[in-house]
């Protein structure tokens, strides 16, 4: 059983930084994707960052230059440093992992669809 397992979120005043880590366990993939997505209350779950097995590292335009993703192969942890942060940026933010075949042609890494497996969230909330 998969299980991801997000923390690290709070509230920052514009400008500040956090921290997220999702703690995954439950799975022996060789080959995977992880991503982090973020809701914003009314709006759509939107793609922030992605890194695969490989290292390939996808970022949203909207995050590029401030976010970075990261990951720790040994603790199973993913995560999201977040510097810079702007009163847009609030949102419950998830963690996501896969490891179906993709098709390069088509895989987009930001998006839901790609991924099976989520973690509950964690609320960032920034204030201006």
């Amino acid at each position: 059983q998969v299980q991801l397992v997000e923390s690290g979120g709070g509230s920052v005043q514009s400008g500040g930084s956090l921290r997220l880590s999702c703690a995954a366990s439950g799975y022996t993939w060789s080959y995977y994707y992880l991503g982090w997505f973020r809701q914003a209350p009314g709006k759509e779950r939107e793609g922030v960052a992605s890194i695969d097995s490989d290292r390939f590292i996808n970022y949203a335009d909207s995050v590029k230059g401030r976010f970075t993703i990261s990951q720790d192969s040994a603790k199973n942890t993913l995560y999201l440093q977040m510097n810079s942060l702007k009163p847009e940026d609030s949102a419950m933010y998830y963690c996501a992992a896969d490891a179906r075949q993709k098709d390069w042609r088509w895989f987009k890494p930001l998006s839901q669809d790609e991924y099976a497996y989520w973690g509950q969230g964690t609320q960032v909330t920034v204030s201006s």
